[in-house]
């Protein structure tokens, strides 16, 4: 039987296990194959000896997605391509030339990085291939707006701040930007495309995901102007959108490889191996982060004895205040709150990147007794400063409430994890 004073080693164990799921390199490995002179992706085989191979990975996990990649085919059998993350690592050698992108709002080391990947597309035939490994990030990593910059730039900040979710956010993306909607696609035609896709969108909408580089999207003006219109974000310059064309007929096809799905139902087969009973409430949620907070606080506290409730997806935080937080921090804080005085259970929020929002951590793990004063917690809440309340509490002595992984190299949403030991 799970034991409460036992809670952080369970909390690591069941992380691990989502983690490992969503592996990038792992997941590459499952959906690309060589045999020969003969690679398959997905269930398409493509001869190298009749055409040329271009690897473009693009996201936060773009690193080990393309490492995989070459680990698989081989650099020899690689023409060209390129790697755009947030992040590169220091002391690994990379089989493609790698650029640092800006994310999560765009700027000039994108669009510069975005003109070198680009170039490699250039001048193909039909007979050549382009394998695109798409990963969360990528919107704001591989960029080519139709807007000046600091337009596009103040328009992504508003976006960001509203509350509006990423599905949101990507549509208004798709009309701004020449590499979005299937723009990758286009601009490397005659050449054939295919994508692994790591998704970090809810529900896995491939237009979304990375705002579909390698996806045509039906999408209009007029859906841009009505997710404007909703949050109240002031309206740029018409002139300059994206022109509609024709879907690209380049498109071999888009093959989801990892998702929110497959770590959640990880995490709940691991929190089983510890004793409890788990239950996958949705890999689908969305809302307010402090709203999402409460319902779970509440769950917590109808929760079955011994057990583990998972849900799975991504909220939003709607900007009041000037603190350091994120998403999951948030949904942490308002949690704590909710669940105040309420013994043997925790609840953890867990950004599966390790990056949650500005703070630098993955998440955090509250319990009944988080918090004291629920006032105070209530103004670090209203001022968006849900990392400070948490440092200034860890710091004091009171136990372990941050989690800090590091960038972990993948990105398939965030999980809310609620155990209850009564």
């Amino acid at each position: 039987m799970p034991h409460f004073d036992q809670r952080q080693a369970h909390i690591q164990a069941i992380i691990a296990a989502a983690l490992q799921t969503a592996d990038p390199h792992t997941a590459v490995r499952h959906h690309l194959h060589k045999q020969g002179n003969q690679i398959t992706v997905g269930s398409h085989p493509f001869d190298l000896a009749n055409g040329r191979l271009i690897i473009l990975s693009i996201g936060k996990a773009a690193v080990p997605m393309a490492l995989a990649a070459v680990d698989v085919v081989g650099e020899a059998a690689v023409s060209g391509g390129g790697i755009l993350a947030k992040h590169l690592p220091q002391n690994t050698p990379l089989p493609l030339p790698a650029y640092e992108g800006n994310h999560p709002v765009p700027g000039e080391k994108s669009i510069a990085a975005t003109q070198k990947l680009l170039q490699t597309v250039q001048n193909l035939t039909e007979n050549d291939l382009v394998l695109c490994l798409i990963s969360g990030g990528a919107s704001a990593l591989f960029t080519q707006p139709l807007l000046p910059l600091p337009i596009w730039q103040e328009l992504t900040q508003a976006l960001l701040a509203s509350g509006c979710t990423i599905q949101e956010l990507n549509t208004v993306r798709r009309q701004f930007d020449a590499v979005k909607a299937g723009g990758l696609a286009r601009l490397a035609a005659p050449a054939q495309v295919i994508s692994l896709i790591l998704s970090d969108v809810v529900g896995n909408d491939l237009a979304s995901i990375g705002s579909g580089p390698t996806v045509a999207s039906s999408e209009t003006l007029a859906d841009a102007k009505a997710v404007l219109q909703r949050y109240g974000v002031s309206m740029p310059d018409f002139g300059h959108v994206r022109t509609t064309t024709q879907p690209p007929t380049n498109i071999l096809d888009n093959i989801i490889i990892g998702s929110i799905q497959q770590s959640a139902q990880a995490a709940a087969a691991q929190a089983e191996k510890l004793g409890f009973h788990a239950r996958l409430l949705t890999t689908k949620l969305e809302g307010e982060a402090r709203e999402v907070g409460q319902f779970a606080a509440a769950l917590a506290k109808d929760a079955p004895p011994q057990s583990a409730t998972l849900l799975g997806g991504e909220t939003t935080v709607t900007l009041r205040g000037g603190g350091v937080g994120g998403r999951n921090l948030e949904t942490a804080l308002a949690a704590a709150i909710g669940l105040a005085g309420w013994p043997n259970r925790a609840i953890i929020g867990f950004a599966t990147d390790g990056d949650d929002g500005t703070s630098g951590v993955a998440g955090a793990t509250v319990t009944g007794q988080t918090v004291s004063d629920k006032q105070d917690a209530l103004a670090y809440l209203n001022n968006n400063d849900s990392y400070t309340f948490f440092a200034r509490r860890d710091g004091g002595g009171n136990g372990r409430t941050l989690i800090q992984t590091g960038p972990t190299g993948t990105n398939v949403n965030d999980l809310i994890i609620i155990l209850n030991y009564t």
